[in-house]
């Protein structure tokens, strides 16, 4: 069984979603829900699912050792992040090098890097008069939004889009893409 913590800052739809899709699994659980913010909707969904949470401190992330020893305690795999806005320590990526998995709302290499998740990136693919957007999930490395593409799904954008009507899209697609792949990129590095 390979163990899973998803870091998440926000509502959780996305963790949600995960904690759904592994919940009668039988080689992936999520053992652990991490997060930035007391009251993040998140932890609703943690607490739905019975799944331990850890509510972390900037400075021990960022400056300390980013929370290894939780982890390591906890038997983590693999991380993922679903909505998680803080740039990722070096302790963490050295522990699990090629085991940190992220999703963001468009199509990279366009429209990633610091500041640019949610409403911000929606906005600029529109202001951008780009004919599609779309998810890309991908490993993390020491860059916002920069590591190896694992997948990538597109959707139109619409002329009558505006950034509420494409991030709509755009949760669509994650919810529907980001279990599956999490799962088969797991499964695959099992084998």
């Amino acid at each position: 069984m390979k163990r899973i913590a998803i870091f998440a800052s926000g509502a959780g739809s996305n963790a949600q979603k995960i904690l759904a899709h592994f919940k009668t699994g039988n080689k992936v659980e999520v053992a652990l829900i991490v997060s930035n913010k007391p009251n993040a909707g998140v932890l609703n969904f943690a607490k739905e699912y019975s799944v331990p949470t850890l509510i972390i401190d900037r400075e021990k992330f960022l400056k300390g050792d980013g929370y290894v020893a939780e982890l390591q305690a906890a038997k983590i795999d693999w991380i993922i992040l679903a909505g998680f806005l803080w740039k990722i320590p070096v302790s963490l990526l050295n522990h699990w090098e090629k085991r940190i998995i992220n999703i963001h709302p468009a199509l990279l290499p366009k429209y990633g890097g610091k500041g640019m998740y949610g409403e911000a990136v929606h906005q600029a693919v529109i202001t951008a008069n780009e004919k599609e957007s779309g998810i890309t999930i991908h490993y993390v490395d020491e860059q916002y939004d920069h590591g190896a593409t694992i997948f990538q799904a597109t959707c139109p954008v619409l002329p009558t889009d505006n950034a509420a009507s494409l991030a709509n899209k755009i949760h669509a697609l994650e919810h529907l893409h980001y279990p599956v792949i999490i799962e088969k990129e797991i499964l695959s590095h099992s084998a």
